[in-house]
């Protein structure tokens, strides 16, 4: 009953850098999704109902960074899958591996300093609680979740059942 409230829209960021490629590429794919029918090749599909906030070429707040790298895939390569090197690009003005921010507010610092540092695009799901970093498969991923949610492909959340005396 009233399951209809639980749903919501999802909300989704992106944090876009003009300069970067990735990012524009990013942002091209994000709008055709919310304004033609998805995935592209299908006629009959609808466009992905989400709304999309642009923040342009400034870096994640640290306490949204700490949320970001909860909902990135963890990295094989370093010991802690929540570690800030997931949104440092390789960029000529990327700091030496031995310089590297180790917190959220070290990489916000770094990012207001040298904003090529940073992996642009940063796309996040609020709402379903994913993020991709860097590159446009990250973003039709999370594309791609949204499209099986909307096809029914993807179970919601069981009804809350609540337990007790009447249960």
């Amino acid at each position: 009953m009233f399951s209809a409230f639980k749903r919501s829209i999802p909300q989704l960021s992106i944090f876009h850098n003009s300069s970067s490629a990735p990012s524009t590429k990013a942002l091209a794919t994000l709008r055709a999704a919310a304004s033609s029918p998805y995935p592209s090749g299908a006629l009959s599909a609808s466009p992905l109902n989400f709304n999309l906030e642009v923040i342009e070429n400034t870096p994640p707040t640290a306490d949204q960074i700490r949320t970001i790298l909860d909902y990135l895939p963890p990295l094989r390569d370093v010991d802690d899958p929540h570690h800030v090197s997931a949104l440092i690009s390789s960029h000529p003005s990327a700091p030496s591996l031995p310089d590297r921010p180790h917190s959220p507010e070290g990489l916000v610092r770094l990012a207001e300093k040298s904003p090529l540092a940073v992996k642009w695009p940063i796309v996040v799901d609020w709402t379903n609680g994913r993020a991709s970093a860097g590159d446009s498969e990250g973003v039709k991923d999370i594309l791609e979740y949204l499209r099986k949610k909307r096809d029914g492909e993807v179970k919601e959340e069981e009804d809350f059942k609540p337990k007790g005396w009447f249960s």
